[in-house]
């Protein structure tokens, strides 16, 4: 038997095999109960800073000052 068929035989059977293993065993350990804050944190991630910015006192003058063609703001 040649290298060629030998490594194509192993990596459709037990190569397979293995890296089905690997992927099952990976989602059960990322939903085991002990996981359960991990999973609400990383849920969380995108709204961490989810707050408004302070407006800057330069933008509160560019607010008051008069529109050019003499309309109020927005």
């Amino acid at each position: 038997m040649d290298t060629y068929t030998f490594m194509r035989q192993l990596a459709d059977s037990w190569i397979l095999l293995a890296m089905f293993g690997f992927f099952a065993s990976a989602a059960i350990w990322a939903f085991l109960p002990s996981q359960r804050r991990a999973r609400e944190d990383a849920s969380m991630i995108p709204f961490r800073n989810d707050s408004a910015p302070k407006a800057s006192p330069d933008a509160r003058a560019d607010q008051d000052a008069p529109n050019p063609k003499g309309q109020p703001h927005d």
